[in-house]
C-alpha cells in the first residue's frame, strides 16, 4: 500500500511541476537582466530588477491596454449578464414553446468555432460604422459568449426551488418583480459564475480583438501585448515583466472570487 502511495504522491508532484514549473520560469525572467536570461534561462535571478515591469508598462504601453481591456469586460459581462440572464429565466421558469429547440440551438451555437463569424462580421461591420470601435467588439462577445452563460445559467436556476415565487405571484407580484425581488437575490452564486467565466474569456480573447480593432487607443492588454511582444523580440525580459503584468488582474480576480466560482460551478449541472 506504500509504495502506491509513494508513486501516486511522485505522479502528482510531476504534474505540478508540469503545470507550475513554466510560469515560475516565466517570473524569474522578469527580475532578470537581460545579459543574466540569455546565461541562465531557467535558474532564479541573482537580484530582483523591479525596474523591468516600469520599463515594460511604459513601453508596452499597458495602462492604456488594461483600461480598454476594462472597459470591453465590464460591457461583455453587463450584456451578457442581461441577455443570458433573461434568456434563462425565461427558459428555466416560463413555459415557453420551442423550448427544446432553442436548448438544441444554444448547444450548437455555444460549440461552433468562432473563426466561422469573421468575414460576415467583417463585412457588416464595416457597413454598419462598427469596426474599430469598442462598442462593436463588446456586441460580438456578447453574442458569442450568451449562448453558453445561458446553458450555465438556466442549469442554476433549474436548481432553486419554486415555492418562493409561487408564493410571489399569489400576492400579485408579476413576474418582473418576481425575478427582480426573488429569483435574481438566489441567484447570486450562478450570476457570479456566469460573469468571472465572461470576464476572463473577454479579457483573453484575441481573434475578434486583433481583427476588429485597429487603432492603438482602442486596443485591449491582449493586442498590446501581443504588438509590444512582436517590436520586442530580443527583450525577453520586457516581454515576461508584461506578461506578468497582463495576468495579475484576471488572477487576483479569481483568487478574490475563487470560493463563490467553486460553490457556483458545483451547484450548476447541465440537466433539462
Amino acid at each position: 500500500m506504500r509504495p502506491r502511495l509513494t508513486i501516486g504522491w511522485l505522479f502528482l508532484g510531476l504534474l505540478l511541476a508540469f503545470a507550475v514549473g513554466p510560469l515560475i520560469v516565466f517570473v524569474f525572467a522578469a527580475f532578470k537582466t537581460q545579459s543574466e536570461l540569455a546565461d541562465d534561462p531557467l535558474g532564479p535571478p541573482a537580484h530582483l530588477l523591479w525596474s523591468n515591469f516600469s520599463d515594460a508598462w511604459t513601453q508596452a504601453a499597458m495602462g492604456r491596454g488594461l483600461l480598454n481591456s476594462l472597459i470591453l469586460v465590464a460591457g461583455t459581462v453587463a450584456g451578457t449578464l442581461l441577455v443570458a440572464g433573461l434568456a434563462a429565466y425565461a427558459m428555466a421558469r416560463l413555459n415557453v414553446k420551442g423550448g427544446g429547440l432553442v436548448l438544441g440551438y444554444l448547444l450548437v451555437a455555444s460549440s461552433l468555432p468562432m473563426q466561422m463569424f469573421l468575414v460576415p462580421l467583417f463585412y457588416i461591420w464595416t457597413r454598419a460604422g462598427l469596426y474599430d470601435t469598442r462598442l462593436g467588439l463588446v456586441i460580438i462577445y456578447v453574442a458569442v459568449f450568451s449562448p453558453f452563460a445561458t446553458l450555465l445559467l438556466r442549469a442554476f436556476l433549474l436548481t432553486l426551488p419554486r415555492e418562493l415565487e409561487e408564493a410571489a405571484r399569489m400576492d400579485g407580484a408579476g413576474e418582473l418583480r418576481v425575478a427582480a425581488r426573488v429569483v435574481l437575490p438566489n441567484a447570486l452564486p450562478g450570476l457570479l459564475t456566469v460573469a468571472l467565466v465572461t470576464a476572463l474569456s473577454a479579457y483573453n480573447e484575441f481573434l475578434f480583438a486583433v481583427t476588429f480593432l485597429q487603432s492603438d487607443s482602442s486596443m485591449p492588454v491582449s493586442t498590446t501585448f501581443f504588438a509590444f511582444q512582436q517590436s520586442y523580440v530580443q527583450n525577453g525580459v520586457l516581454n515576461a515583466a508584461a506578461g506578468i503584468i497582463m495576468l495579475l488582474p484576471m488572477l487576483i480576480l479569481f483568487l478574490a472570487l475563487q470560493r463563490r466560482f467553486t460553490d457556483g460551478l458545483a451547484n450548476t449541472g447541465m440537466s433539462s
